[in-house]
């Protein structure tokens, strides 16, 4: 028997956790590239709070992430992620419901308060062996890619031919769906994995937080959601004043998620081959920043 062949339960485990953590970023992504446009029609609106709505799911999800990860340990992984996209369509239906930027802030804060993500991947490391843990994590990574490039598509079409309101309950929609698929498709897992490789070592907290290298990486990370998020509420505008009507968006992210795509691959491979990771990290870095003084002078 071949080790490195995943087993039907761990096939099963990868593509059950793999599609429940996509329609939760489906759900999130896809308001994205719409909310500035036509959510300066809810009441009480202004450019400060769109952008507040837009970005204040991260600021709960950041807050939620750890805690609910731990929590996980104690209830159990599923328990944990069903609740998880309980909330996170609690909080879609609250927007749904809303005609005042209040509201949508509301309930975006609350679908960043469903954070599952500790909690799928510590699944998906109880329910797959250590030689297969790599390519279940991969499909994960790939997943959130080809979702996010969906979301860009689908967002402004669906907004633009039934309303924002009529999103936010297709968001909802697509939490519940993977509440059904978390009970009646993952596996269940008996026992938590000790040997994964990320868990929580007693006493040891305080010096990840600390870890100069993790710091730097954070910090990266944190000025790229940063540059994300601004760039959503900047950018939908520019693309009106451009001549773009809001019912075009999408075609402008098609073609540009189709571009990124077809040109990160060579990348990517010369970075592994060559063993240059860090060089081509450098280099893409430095293209955000050419992107962004060019979107400044737009």
């Amino acid at each position: 028997m071949n080790d490195y062949k995943m087993t039907p339960g761990e096939r099963r485990a990868t593509w059950g956790l793999g599609t429940v953590f996509s329609l939760r970023m489906l759900g999130m992504f896809m308001v994205l590239p719409v909310l500035t446009t036509y959510g300066m029609a809810l009441q009480g609106a202004s450019e400060a709070l769109i952008g507040i709505a837009i970005g204040i799911y991260g600021l709960t999800q950041a807050v939620f992430q750890i805690p609910f990860g731990l929590l996980s340990d104690r209830i159990g992984r599923k328990p944990l992620i069903v609740g998880g996209l309980a909330v996170f369509a609690a909080g879609s239906v609250i927007a749904a419901l809303s005609d005042s930027i209040w509201g949508i802030i509301l309930g975006r804060a609350l679908q960043g308060s469903g954070a599952i993500a500790a909690a799928v991947m510590a699944l998906l490391s109880d329910l797959t062996r250590e030689q297969n843990r790599t390519k279940a994590m991969a499909f994960i990574g790939v997943s959130f890619g080809i979702t996010f490039a969906i979301a860009m598509v689908l967002g402004p079409i669906i907004t633009h031919k039934l309303g924002l309101h009529a999103l936010f309950w297709m968001i909802a929609i697509l939490a519940t769906t993977g509440i059904a698929l978390t009970i009646w498709v993952v596996p269940n897992s008996s026992t938590h994995v000790l040997n994964r490789e990320s868990g929580m070592v007693k006493g040891s907290f305080s010096k990840v937080l600390a870890e100069p290298r993790l710091l730097k990486l954070n910090f990266g990370i944190m000025c790229l959601h940063i540059l994300l998020m601004s760039t959503f509420v900047a950018l939908p505008g520019q693309l009106a004043d451009a001549g773009f009507p809001a019912a075009e968006h999408w075609k402008v992210y098609l073609a540009t998620m189709l571009i990124a795509f077809g040109s990160v691959v060579p990348f990517i491979i010369y970075a592994e081959v060559k063993r240059k990771m860090k060089q081509v990290f450098v280099f893409c870095v430095g293209l955000i920043v050419v992107a962004e003084i060019v979107l400044w002078n737009a």
